[in-house]
């Protein structure tokens, strides 16, 4: 084995990866997809709006809650096996939703979706991880990012056109043929060892389980709460907020006991300082990244006059910006280290933020444009290098657990940035005044994020190549 630096990726890592970002990106495409389809929804099952967005909220739920598990079942029953049974639950649940004769059974079924989700999405990211090894995480984790940063921009999009052409239906049932396809794929492709279980297989943290999934659920539906109330000083927001406070803290003192068997997530992993800046960095960029998709369409349609679609349009250069980005700041991080690419992504991510905090009401189109173009270049120049970071600096035995944390910290992000902009621009005196809140909001986040990125590792020393046939990555990961 040899210790020099090869970027190149062999023909059997480059069917893998096609093959796992084909399965997980209907599950992130789907998520984002049915965020236009709010109204249409509710007078097509003839119920109300509080209760289509269970749709949606059910969705999100229960991928937080499956989210740890995963990184658990990973190591019990193998990345191929565990890999065919989330897309196999994604299967179950896009077509039962698409066939859904009322509103309940399409919340259930979009709740088995989305336990699919929580087992594809996250299981992607390890799968990526360990096949890659640690040389070349972040090129790998470059190209996934095409479909992670893409895939909640152009959703709306592909949803839109959807609603326009077919009946609603067909946003769910689209997934179908894809999710199919995938499943004769990674027959074919997925080698049988993939993260195989080894060793002595540890039992599953059940009080965990019980502690952290609703715990983060909780407190998920809290944020979605305080949004729908335009407050937080409301019993439906503080209730259930505290819950997700005591269960999560709860679930901390639990992990920091366990000896004999391992926590669900083992919160020693932050004693790591580039892991705990890899997923502070994550969370700030889940809370850029999705207050962004919900704030600016906004703007466009509240503020401009422009429709879902047109709106969904302007919004398309944030995805693109990302998508051209990642894969060369991927690359690059595997070369020059994490830090100074993801600061550099932070700044031009914050610049960009404080540019929206200056949009008017007249202001030219293309300024949307170009200030969308250019946090997505942040956001992208900023994801691969913290993704890359975090799997070059930990063992491959705790990978799965840490794709769980860098994952659910990355979706809880989403949430509270979500929650917070809503609650912004609905207490707003105009919208344009919301919208510019929202953004002072996010910038400073931004900022804090930024400063975060200084504690990345820097340059990496000689990086290890990988036989072509592995599946597991053979390098011992330094901290720098």
């Amino acid at each position: 084995m040899t210790q020099t630096f090869d970027d190149r990726l062999d023909p059997a890592l480059r069917r893998l990866i096609a093959v796992l970002l084909l399965g997980g990106g209907m599950g992130i495409l789907s998520g984002s997809m049915v965020a236009v389809a709010t109204e249409t929804l509710s007078h097509a099952l003839k119920t109300s709006l509080s209760t289509v967005g269970w749709v949606s909220t059910g969705y999100l739920l229960a991928l937080t809650v499956t989210i740890p598990v995963t990184s658990w079942a990973v190591t019990r029953i193998g990345g191929r096996k565990l890999w065919l049974i989330g897309l196999g639950l994604f299967l179950i649940g896009s077509l039962g939703s698409g066939l859904a004769p009322e509103a309940g059974t399409l919340i259930a079924f979009r709740i088995v979706q989305g336990i699919g989700a929580g087992i594809v999405d996250p299981l992607m990211l390890m799968l990526l991880a360990l096949a890659a090894g640690p040389g070349r995480a972040g090129r790998v984790m470059g190209i996934m990012g095409i479909v992670g940063s893409s895939g909640p921009v152009f959703g709306p999009i592909v949803g839109g056109l959807i609603l326009r052409q077919w009946d609603w239906r067909w946003m769910f049932l689209v997934s179908v043929p894809i999710v199919l396809l995938a499943v004769v794929l990674s027959l074919r492709i997925l080698p049988a060892d993939l993260a195989a279980p080894q060793g002595i297989r540890a039992r599953l943290d059940l009080l965990g389980v019980v502690l952290i999934g609703p715990g983060a659920a909780i407190a998920v539906l809290a944020l979605t709460q305080a949004a729908e109330r335009r407050t937080f000083a409301a019993w439906q927001v503080l209730l259930p907020l505290l819950a997700g406070v005591v269960l999560l803290i709860a679930y901390g003192a639990h992990a920091l006991r366990q000896r004999e068997n391992p926590p669900l997530i083992d919160l020693r992993l932050f004693t790591r300082r580039s892991f705990s800046a890899s997923v502070i960095v994550g969370a700030f960029v889940g809370v850029a990244t999705f207050a962004s998709l919900f704030a600016i369409p906004l703007y466009l349609q509240a503020v401009r006059g422009h429709d879902v679609f047109q709106a969904g349009l302007l919004l398309a250069p944030l995805g693109v910006g990302a998508a051209v980005t990642m894969p060369f700041a991927g690359r690059f991080s595997d070369r020059l280290g994490s830090r100074e690419l993801a600061f550099a992504g932070s700044v031009v991510t914050l610049l960009s933020a404080v540019g929206f905090s200056l949009l008017g009401s007249h202001t030219h189109e293309v300024w949307v444009v170009v200030a969308g173009f250019f946090i997505g270049v942040g956001m992208g120049a900023t994801g691969a290098p913290i993704q890359g970071a975090l799997y070059r600096t930990l063992p491959p035995e705790q990978v799965p657990q840490g794709s769980s944390v860098l994952y659910m910290l990355n979706q809880l992000g989403g949430s509270a940035g979500i929650a917070v902009v809503a609650l912004l621009i609905q207490t707003a005196a105009t919208p344009l005044a919301g919208f510019h809140h929202a953004y002072y909001w996010i910038s400073g986040f931004l900022a804090i994020g930024t400063l975060a990125t200084l504690f990345l590792p820097g340059k990496p020393a000689a990086a290890p190549s990988m036989d072509a046939s592995a599946a597991q990555p053979t390098a011992v990961p330094q901290e720098a």
